[in-house]
């Protein structure tokens, strides 16, 4: 009799524990773009201190450009936003109006650039100098900043129309899973606990990492190099956790 009680405090909180998770969802999803908005900024800072020195700032504008010219010709239709060329150049048109013109950046480097610019081309190694150096360092990686945000925001908006795509294969894996696990069933087959939580485990970082390995890749690549792949483990991993299942879903 007293195992009743615990069972049911027991269920309760598993009830208590997803109503809290089915919360705090939007915030954990804003938690983990933010967080890769930030990677792909100091991934690009780092870069322009290590691998392309030459180009600076120039090397994310060129990766905003190729994602814009690729959105433009390869996503001519879309189920979910009609016309995303366009709708891409508005959300970049946007970003650059509240991130260089509202913050003032465009006007204070039209103001400051030639004058503090001035001794950094000078050979007199005085406080001036290193000053003026330290504001040419200073609003190159901010310029940096700025092109990598707009970049992040049409990748995000890539990955938004590859949203059917990420919910097509887990479907499909979740169908193909319960149809095995009846299968299995009608069979007197086994059912693997052991299988079941380690694909179960599974489907959080397949369905999270995809998204912020592309959204803070320092370099333009075609997305479904990067999302087909893992839509297609995404598919598997739901389709052996739904047939390993050892209760009716």
């Amino acid at each position: 009799m007293s195992d009743a009680p615990a069972a049911a405090q027991k269920q309760q909180a598993q009830r208590h524990s997803l109503v809290v998770r089915i919360i705090t969802l939007p915030l954990r999803l804003l938690g983990v773009l933010i967080g890769a908005l930030l990677m792909s900024i100091v991934i690009e800072c780092v870069g322009m201190h290590l691998l392309w020195k030459e180009e600076g700032w120039r090397h994310s504008q060129s990766m905003l450009q190729y994602e814009l010219g690729h959105l433009s010709s390869q996503f001519t239709r879309s189920a979910i936003i009609q016309e995303p060329g366009r709708t891409a150049h508005q959300l970049v048109d946007t970003g650059y109006h509240w991130i260089f013109v509202k913050t003032g950046l465009v006007d204070q480097m039209g103001r400051h650039a030639q004058r503090v610019r001035a001794p950094s081309q000078g050979e007199k190694r005085d406080f001036r100098y290193v000053i003026s150096q330290a504001y040419v360092w200073i609003e190159n990686y901010l310029i940096a900043a700025a092109f990598t945000t707009l970049t992040f925001m049409v990748r995000l908006l890539i990955l938004v129309l590859t949203l059917p795509l990420i919910l097509m294969a887990a479907f499909v894996g979740l169908v193909d899973g319960l149809v095995r696990r009846d299968v299995r069933k009608f069979g007197a087959g086994r059912e693997s606990g052991f299988i079941y939580h380690r694909a179960k485990a599974s489907l959080l970082p397949l369905a999270l990492l995809p998204w912020v390995a592309y959204l803070a890749m320092p370099v333009s690549v075609h997305p479904l190099i990067i999302l087909l792949p893992s839509a297609a483990l995404l598919g598997l991993a739901v389709a052996v956790t739904a047939s390993s299942f050892k209760k009716y879903l």
